[in-house]
């Protein structure tokens, strides 16, 4: 396969700027689904396990798995579809102490699975995990914090739950028109 876990940290933390990681840009969707769709498919079929070896492989998968779905399925369900196995490969990643040898800029991508998690105590390893971070990477706490309060308050994202068929409650309605466009 042309693509392999050094091409998705290249293309992620060379070829791209961080100003077009969280940005919504159809085109740079574009370019994710062209270069990385077969990749996310085999990865989410188990097709790239033996990558959990190492810390590159592990921020691959966390990159493939949790963070190009959101930019190839903007809107869908599917762009949440893998979170789960992101989480599982972030637990792992932090268990073997990989993410202790990543600079704070790669280690972000390691824990945002935790972040996307609907679950209240991912969110709150989140909040521990990014607090480590607060000098380097100040914005990612403050996300953590907000994505935490979003699941206490709620027990799932409101913003989700268009794309994943889901009603909204009263209170979400509410709140999401406290959010920006």
């Amino acid at each position: 396969m042309k693509d392999s876990k050094q091409s998705v940290i290249d293309f992620w933390f060379e070829e791209t700027k961080p100003q077009q990681w969280f940005q919504v840009s159809p085109e740079f969707d574009d370019t994710v689904r062209a270069r990385f769709l077969d990749l996310y498919e085999l990865a989410a079929d188990g097709g790239c396990a033996e990558w959990k070896i190492d810390a590159p492989g592990c921020l691959a998968l966390c990159l493939l798995l949790d963070q190009f779905p959101r930019n190839m399925f903007r809107g869908q369900g599917k762009a949440f579809k893998t979170d789960k196995d992101a989480l599982v490969i972030s637990k792992h990643a932090i268990h073997r102490g990989f993410d202790q040898i990543m600079i704070p800029m790669k280690r972000r991508f390691l824990y945002l699975p935790f972040m996307h998690s609907e679950n209240l105590t991912d969110q709150k390893k989140s909040v521990e995990l990014f607090s480590t971070m607060q000098v380097d990477d100040p914005m990612g706490y403050e996300h953590a914090l907000r994505h935490y309060r979003e699941i206490e308050n709620f027990d799932r994202f409101p913003y989700r739950n268009k794309a994943l068929g889901r009603e909204n409650t009263p209170e979400e309605d509410e709140y999401l028109k406290t959010l920006p466009a």
